[in-house]
């Protein structure tokens, strides 16, 4: 790889042989070169392909110090097998101007997430929250600080929205809400109190972030060629779980301007019923 030019001492722009760009990262990969000078493999821990999606402005790895982009990168080697993920490089950079601007809050002991949205988040995201509780364990133990207790929600989200090329960071904490509410309707319909910590329970909201996150990325105009038999069908086998799907319609529509299409009420009543039955059942 030939340098082109650095962000900062750990930080790069370089070109392979067939002159893609890369951004790598790495100690020491930019001190002392000079454009046009050979780049030292070995030292490279991350590389991502610089020209990626949303237009993301490398320069403003510039802007991070370089102790936090050695932190982020340890955070990625943590996270990518605990979740069975890959972070892109835009990922990345976000992950890291996150982590730089919390350290700068740590400092000013800030704390911008409230204990009711720890508690739900860790209740409906259970393998992410346990990842950035890892992670902020990290991030303290490198940078030698403790964090807010607020950050773990926080990374949580970036997780979060690693599953998906199709959601930003804004999008992800979005439908969280929306499902944490959701689970509430649930839960005050059918007077139970869902196991968090049960497979049926994860299992549904997964449908339901899976559910949101097609939501988002359909046209409120799109075609629906559901069978208007089907839904009867649905209405009349399972009435109290079509019923608590008319609630939640009623909830998008104020909270989100969404409204919900027959095939979204099919999908979400069957839902309903599998998470709600099975619990009555196995009480």
């Amino acid at each position: 790889m030939i340098f082109i030019k650095n962000f900062n001492n750990n930080v790069a722009l370089v070109k392979d042989k067939n002159d893609k760009e890369w951004v790598v990262i790495g100690k020491g990969i930019g001190f002392g070169k000079k454009p046009g000078d050979l780049v030292d493999e070995t030292k490279i821990s991350r590389r991502f392909i610089a020209a990626e999606k949303d237009n993301v402005e490398m320069e403003a790895l510039a802007e991070i110090a370089p102790q936090t982009i050695a932190i982020a990168t340890e955070v990625v080697k943590l996270v990518e097998p605990l979740l069975n993920v890959k972070f892109t490089g835009y990922q990345y950079l976000a992950l890291a101007d996150h982590i730089d601007f919390a350290l700068k809050r740590s400092s000013k002991g800030l704390d911008l997430t409230e204990g009711t949205t720890r508690w739900s988040i860790k209740k409906l995201f259970p393998r992410e929250y346990d990842a950035a509780q890892q992670a902020v364990a990290l991030i303290e133990k490198m940078a030698q600080t403790k964090l807010a207790s607020g950050e773990v929600v926080l990374i949580t989200y970036h997780l979060l929205n690693l599953d998906s090329d199709e959601t930003g960071l804004h999008e992800t904490i979005k439908i969280s809400q929306l499902i944490g509410q959701i689970v509430e309707i649930v839960q005050y319909q059918y007077g139970i109190e869902l196991d968090s910590d049960s497979f049926n329970f994860n299992r549904f909201v997964t449908h339901l972030r899976s559910f949101m996150i097609q939501h988002l990325k359909k046209s409120e105009n799109r075609n629906n060629d559901l069978d208007p038999a089907i839904l009867e069908l649905m209405i009349a086998k399972y009435p109290k779980a079509y019923e608590t799907v008319e609630r939640i319609d009623k909830f998008l529509q104020q909270q989100a301007g969404w409204q919900l299409q027959p095939d979204d009420k099919v999908y979400l009543t069957l839902h309903i019923w599998r998470v709600t039955h099975r619990q009555i059942n196995n009480n």
